[in-house]
């Protein structure tokens, strides 16, 4: 169960809503004329939004809403969510934090599903508790979610119980109350730390003062602690009722018969007697500026907000929703230049954005952070009210306007193009803001439609118009979240606004629109050719060898309409350089893919690439060195082209360069500050040494590298393409993807030298020992165990393997949570490799509380040495077999998938017929393997403890 945020502090933008993504005006079907005549009648803007016709909606007698819609992707499951305008802020002092600990109890005793048989029902139908089977608790609402198959009429029919049970039904039994407070505290205590300790002093003047800064969904440790069985009774009888609550039920389904069985199992829901009013509550705005500086010793960066508050614009009819284009083009435009700004040899910060978005309690806000660069505080401050400053004065360029809106046309379109193939999962979103805010839930066909005929029709002068309504000197806060050492160099609330008027009264200049008219490539390659063709039949794939050498392996599928991804790989990487030149090779391939490409310099090419889907990386791993990325049919050519430009043209510019750099090593300022950090170094170099190739680079290692050493390495590495694979997966033809093989991958250069990679031998420890690491203020406990040793990779062990981690992870819940209350979350895990010598790591991670983490490290082993001594139970073994058919069966249906599993088998040299035989190879797991390969791998001799604790006292 995951608590929601909507304030944590991620210093990242709110993503833009999905319905704000959209269109191109070349194919918006309408003449200039007739876009004229639009632009100009805004009567049909007063309409509502039209709801989703593809969605059967109705309301029960007591109150009960519910959302039924039937869609096919993926075949043969549904997704359900259980929303209730229940949240944190209908807490009393005596309930602080029970609205989360209802979630909670909603896992463990419901009228048909006592004690924990809930998750062990699901789990045997192949629900994965936590990845699938989830609920969060927010301020305003509580939402769980069950994915489940639908082929199986009985897992339906319970799936549709469990609602139900949720709905009303908790059984609240004292004992299971009196456990699960164990692991609420252990939540609340893994989320301490500087963050938490920082929010709970900024979160009342963000909020103005409001109920919402009292009420955070996780609640208070006493009341946690010392509540009464009977208060929580009481919250439940008196908000979980059906006029608050709402079922949605999306995906491979009769919704006709779901109709009838929610009318059956939700229509006797019961009122209470006397219901409660659910007051809404509101953040007030204060008509009044508000400074603050909030420091704490484990924080690793100096960030600066600023929040502007305005009353919360709904969106409710066609007019609405323009306006919320216009707010995403302002997002979109003045984003872009902040990354033009980062780029820049000297960039003011290491990391910026500005956005106007919902905020919380009816407000929105236009917010603005930057992440400082040490020494730096007033100049990143100046930097980002100079370029708001900027848009106020000078507006955007004609060229910035035509090029977002052509993006969001195109955007539009590749969503369209894809409403059959769209996932079940995508549409929930919609129907429960529908639900819990009155939000707009529009079909794909109104989407579309509504959005192709308003982009045309907005203006750049509307766009700026929203700037300078939402940029005033007014209802703003200025944050300041720091670490404790940078204290002396904050500035004050006069110094902000000293700043403020600087850049005020500086004399700016409009913003210049740098793009290029030049061809991406300074000319087209001669062809190759295909010089031999196989078929790979069962996978229903083809293999061509091309003339140059290179080898292209072709998966076309019908998953997506208009999705391509591609992979490639040669071998050779990192390992070939020796280790005084490892910070260059290593760095070489992410300083090329932030520089321009062929002809066009970084900001160029993002700018050519905006309307574009088209997006291709280089990398150079350890031992193998290539591409990756995606496109359209429209894109497909750009994204060979830069397929041919990152092996021929590569550069890398002296402004990204030096900004790159100089970002990276002041981003490793006040890192020894974290204790995550230091925690992960000390594990690092406890099992590595100080190899460089496996600790964390420090500042002196990042200025170490040198630009032309880095890009020398990087053309190295791609000058030689005889020995590459490149992988494609998706929507395309054998006819429409050979030109492009042809011109931009048989035409690649060839030396036919020797690449294999080399092994370096870096390998754990024989034996294991015990490591504690004394790092931050909060008291509690990290604890990660770790095995590690050769391994013999082949496809049965590999099974094995993952089988002994999905059995181990459910004993660890089973023992250490539900059992002895002592952890929030835990689980083990598994990898392994063949590559260059058979290794694995087999890892149990958990925190708790400083006084029980030995014990927990003995429960944990104690259910190693039960299944090293009695294998798993079948029980536990039937519930890996039934979620991997089930996950394996979505996953054939994955073009992702298809190109991992590719990438996979080849690089491996394993048999292609491995991807698609699960439901052949499962069948040699035994409870006798299992045990056999944790008696195997599970060797107390190579058992590792890391252990991290509070500073010592």
């Amino acid at each position: 169960m995951r608590i929601l945020k909507p304030l944590a502090l991620a210093f990242l933008l709110p993503a833009l809503g999905a319905n704000a993504r959209s269109l191109a005006t070349e194919s918006t079907g309408l003449n200039p004329q007739a876009l004229q005549i639009l632009a100009q009648d805004t009567t049909s803007w007063t309409q509502p939004l039209p709801f989703d016709d593809g969605v059967i909606t109705g309301k029960l007698e007591n109150g009960f809403q519910y959302y039924i819609r039937k869609n096919v992707e993926p075949e043969n499951r549904v997704t359900m969510f259980l929303a209730v305008k229940v949240g944190s802020i209908l807490e009393n002092e005596k309930e602080l934090g029970l609205a989360h600990f209802l979630e909670h109890m909603n896992f463990n005793g419901l009228k048909h599903f006592p004690k924990n048989e809930l998750v062990d029902y699901l789990q045997r139908a192949g629900v994965r508790f936590g990845s699938d089977l989830n609920a969060y608790t927010s301020f305003d609402e509580t939402v769980y979610q069950l994915p489940i198959p639908s082929d199986d009429p009985e897992l339906l029919k319970n799936g549709l119980q469990v609602m139900r049970d949720w709905a009303q039904d908790a059984l609240l039994d004292e004992e299971e109350i009196n456990k699960e407070r164990g692991v609420v505290l252990e939540e609340m205590r893994g989320s301490r730390g500087a963050q938490q300790r920082m929010r709970d002093q900024y979160f009342p003047l963000m909020l103005n003062g409001s109920r919402y800064a009292e009420r955070l969904p996780i609640g208070t440790e006493d009341v946690v602690t010392n509540f009464k069985p009977e208060t929580i009774r009481e919250f439940h009888q008196k908000w979980y009722r059906p006029d608050l609550q709402s079922i949605i039920v999306v995906g491979d389904i009769d919704p006709k018969m779901i109709e009838q069985e929610i009318k059956r199992l939700f229509g006797d829901m019961k009122q209470p007697k006397s219901p409660q009013d659910r007051e809404k509550y509101t953040v007030d705005l204060l008509n009044k500026n508000q400074f603050m500086v909030v420091t704490d010793p484990e924080m690793q960066y100096t960030v600066g907000q600023i929040f502007i508050k305005h009353p919360e614009e709904q969106v409710k009819t066609v007019g609405d929703y323009r306006r919320s284009l216009l707010k995403s083009t302002y997002n979109e435009m003045i984003n872009s230049r902040l990354s033009e700004l980062m780029q820049s040899a000297d960039a003011p910060f290491l990391q910026a954005g500005i956005g106007i978005s919902e905020f919380l309690g009816g407000l929105d806000n236009l917010s603005a952070y930057y992440v400082a660069k040490p020494g730096a505080i007033g100049d990143g401050f100046k930097s980002i009210v100079r370029e708001l400053d900027r848009v106020d004065q000078f507006g955007f360029t004609e060229s910035e306007f035509a090029r977002t809106i052509v993006s969001m046309q195109k955007n539009n379109e590749r969503a369209y193009t894809e409403r059959d193939k769209r996932r079940s999962d995508s549409y929930v979103d919609a129907y429960l803001n529908h639900f819990l805010k009155d939000n707009p839930a529009l079909s794909d066909e109104d989407s579309y439609r509504i959005t192709k005929e308003l982009l045309p029709t907005l203006t750049l002068s509307e766009v700026e118009a929203i700037g300078k309504q939402y940029y005033v000197d007014q209802n703003r806060d200025v944050l300041y979240l720091a670490p404790d050492k940078e204290k002396a160099n904050l500035p004050d609330e006069a110094a902000v606004n000293a700043w403020f008027q600087e850049v005020n009264q500086e004399t700016l200049t409009a913003y210049d629109d740098k793009v290029s008219d030049l061809p991406l490539l300074a000319a087209e390659p001669a062809k190759g050719t295909v010089v031999d063709r196989k078929n790979i039949d069962v996978i229903e794939a083809k293999s061509w060898k091309l003339s140059n050498g290179a080898t292209v392996v072709l998966k076309p599928t019908k998953f997506k309409n208009d999705e391509i991804l591609i992979h490639a790989f040669g071998p050779g990487g990192t390992s070939l350089y020796a280790d005084a030149d490892y910070f260059d090779a290593s760095n070489a391939a992410s300083l090329v893919n932030s520089s321009g490409l062929g002809q066009m310099t970084t900001v160029e090419l993002q700018k050519y690439l905006s309307d574009k889907k088209a997006n291709i990386s280089p990398f150079i791993g350890e031992r193998t060195q290539g591409v990756t990325g995606s496109a359209d049919k429209e894109g497909l050519k750009t994204a060979f082209e830069m397929i041919y430009g990152y092996f021929t043209a590569p550069r890398i510019e002296d402004d990204v360069f030096k900004s790159t750099i100089s970002r990276a090593v002041s981003s490793m300022e006040n890192r020894e500050n974290n204790p995550s950090f230091v925690f992960s170094e000390t594990i690092q170099k406890s099992l590595y040494g100080n190899n460089v190739r496996r600790v964390p680079a420090n500042a002196a290692d990042i200025q170490s590298i040198s630009k032309d050493k880095a890009l020398s390495i990087f053309q190295e590495r791609f000058a030689d393409a005889s020995d590459f694979t490149f992988m494609i997966v998706g929507s395309f033809t054998e006819e429409e993807i050979t030109p492009y093989i042809e011109q931009y991958l048989a035409s690649l250069p060839t030396t036919n030298r020797d690449n294999a990679a080399k092994d370096l031998q870096i390998v754990e420890p024989e034996k294991g020992f015990e490591k504690i690491v004394n790092k931050g203020k909060e008291e509690k406990a990290q604890v990660r165990l770790s095995f590690y040793g050769d391994y013999a990779f082949n496809e049965k062990e590999n099974l094995n393997m993952d089988a002994l981690e999905s059995v181990l992870s459910i004993k660890l819940i089973e023992r250490l949570r539900e059992d002895e209350s002592g952890v929030y979350g835990t689980g083990a895990s598994a990898s392994y490799r063949k590559q260059p010598s058979g290794r694995y790591g087999f890892h149990i991670g958990f925190g708790t509380s400083v006084d029980r983490y030995e014990s927990l490290i003995q429960s944990a082993l104690d259910e190693i040495r039960k299944v090293k001594e009695n294998g798993p139970t079948q029980v536990d073994l039937d519930k890996f077999f039934i979620e991997q058919r089930r996950q394996h069966e979505v996953n054939l249906r994955e073009n992702s998938f298809w190109l991992n599993s590719l990438n996979e088998v080849i690089s491996n040299e394993e048999d292609f017929k491995s991807i698609i035989n699960l439901q052949e190879d499962i069948q040699n797991v035994t409870v006798e393997s299992v045990k056999a390969v944790a008696n195997k791998y599970l060797d107390e001799t190579k058992l590792f403890k890391f252990i991290l604790l509070p500073d010592a006292k």
